[in-house]
């Protein structure tokens, strides 16, 4: 017997839930990690480098791989990439919980990285295609509550298996959410076939690889081998003029896999810029904040994960709320004030001393900077992909995402510059004023750069 054909909504849930959970395996993947590098070290040895490279070498090849896996998802579907991109993830994960060495490691987050560069792009673009209107601002803001949240609930989770089974499990999760969202995937009404196959940018691509990781290369090794170094300063030069290279190629290719004229929407520019900051605060942030807690203060994983649970609450409760409202009056107010009010809570967290009084002194700065990051997050990505054609969403998305993984790639591999050497009292504070920094300049640059759809600024109520 034929099944009832489904209701548009119920189709739409399916699509959000399987956005959703393809996002948050990815980007829960990228923080999870942290409160596990003080056990990982303890096993395998190799103190702060290591513990950035563990985090990096994952980033490293999602801020490189995802443009091209933009293009791919509008080229090739956004469901084919996805499924690959979950079976690559799951395979990779696997491997990481398995690990027999710190070198073996770094290089399957590597590639763990590429495979989770496919699930960011098609899962935000599917929405992009299901939704429209008020209710695509709302399912943005809803994608956004749980798979942001990821970022910060992820050393929750972490600390408790580190705690109470082992490091190891913290990639062996990942297997249950990869199996049931290509359950979903199965279930999902079929996309519209695509008409167009643009060339692979295997050029950029390599390009791209290359710019970012010498700089990242550098940024990380300069502590141990010193700036005057070749092994420090031959990356570095190499990277950067790659990284000028991929510019250029960007710019004379006939297929992009970052097409540079998006970039004229000022939204897009400006909202991308803001991306920079905000991003690189909070990979940066909680990076200093898992580490500091756990190697200074002496606590357990599981409390330090747990330390940092009040800004996932907040934004569970704000953000799809504030989503809808942004779709409504626009989204310059709220990316203004958003990183501001964030800003304002890390520097709260001066307060931090020797004897880490939690509820007095770390408590109130992560609280408002919750609600700081609730105000910013589901604008910011509205913003950015309301500037560009639907077409273009899978390409759009990708850009937007790479450029918030490369910048809280290099704010980690600038960790050693601001800490030093040894993370200690002195290094938290330094590094809790560089994370407000940044967000500040974030709520400046939407502030300056931003404008609202004209379309919102009609909606907006008479005085």
């Amino acid at each position: 017997m034929a099944s009832a054909p489904r209701s548009d909504s119920a189709s739409q849930r399916i699509v959000l839930v399987v956005a959703i959970l393809a996002s948050f395996v990815a980007f829960l993947d990228g923080t999870i990690i942290n409160v596990a590098l003080p056990a990982i070290t303890r096993e395998f040895g190799g103190g702060l480098p290591v513990q950035q490279w563990v985090v990096d070498a994952y980033l490293l090849t999602l801020g490189a791989f995802i443009l091209l896996a933009g293009s791919l998802s509008d080229a090739f579907g956004r469901v084919r990439i996805l499924a690959s991109g979950l079976v690559g993830f799951g395979v990779t994960s696997l491997l990481c919980a398995v690990a027999p060495g710190a070198e073996f490691l770094i290089v399957v987050r590597a590639l763990q990285g590429a495979t989770a560069a496919l699930l960011v792009p098609s899962s935000l673009a599917l929405i992009i295609s299901t939704f429209t209107g008020q209710a695509q601002a709302k399912a943005i803001g809803t994608w956004t509550a749980w798979t942001g949240t990821a970022m910060i609930v992820g050393p929750l989770i972490g600390g408790l298996l580190v705690d109470t089974v082992s490091w190891r499990l913290v990639f062996g999760i990942n297997v249950l959410p990869i199996a049931v969202t290509l359950w979903l995937l199965l279930r999902m009404e079929k996309q519209p076939a695509r008409t167009m196959r643009p060339r692979v940018d295997v050029v950029g691509a390599v390009l791209g690889a290359i710019g970012l990781g010498g700089p990242v290369f550098a940024l990380i090794e300069q502590g141990r081998f010193g700036w005057s170094s070749p092994v420090v300063w031959v990356p570095l030069v190499v990277g950067v003029v790659s990284f000028a290279a991929f510019l250029w190629w960007e710019g004379r290719t006939t297929d992009p896999m970052m097409p540079l004229s998006l970039f004229g929407s000022r939204n897009f520019s400006a909202g991308n810029i803001a991306t920079v900051f905000i991003y690189g605060a909070l990979g940066f942030g909680f990076f200093v904040i898992a580490i500091y807690l756990q190697q200074v203060a002496g606590w357990p994983a599981t409390l330090a994960g747990i330390a940092t649970l009040p800004p996932t609450l907040v934004m569970l409760v704000l953000s799809s709320r504030i989503g809808a409202w942004a779709g409504r009056i626009g989204p310059r107010l709220f990316m203004t004030i958003g990183p501001i009010v964030g800003g304002i809570g890390f520097l709260l967290m001066l307060a931090v001393g020797a004897e880490v009084n939690y509820w007095a002194q770390l408590l109130p700065g992560l609280v408002l900077f919750g609600i700081g990051l609730s105000i910013t997050v589901a604008p910011l990505t509205s913003a950015i992909l309301g500037a560009i054609d639907e077409s273009q969403a899978g390409i759009g998305s990708a850009i937007n995402n790479a450029v918030a993984r490369v910048a809280g790639l290099v704010a980690v591999a600038c960790a050693g510059l601001v800490l030093g050497t040894v993370l200690d009292l002195p290094g938290f504070h330094r590094a809790v004023v560089a994370t407000a920094i940044a967000l500040i300049i974030g709520g400046v640059v939407s502030f300056i750069g931003i404008r609202n759809p004209v379309q919102a600024e009609a909606s907006v109520p008479a005085a």
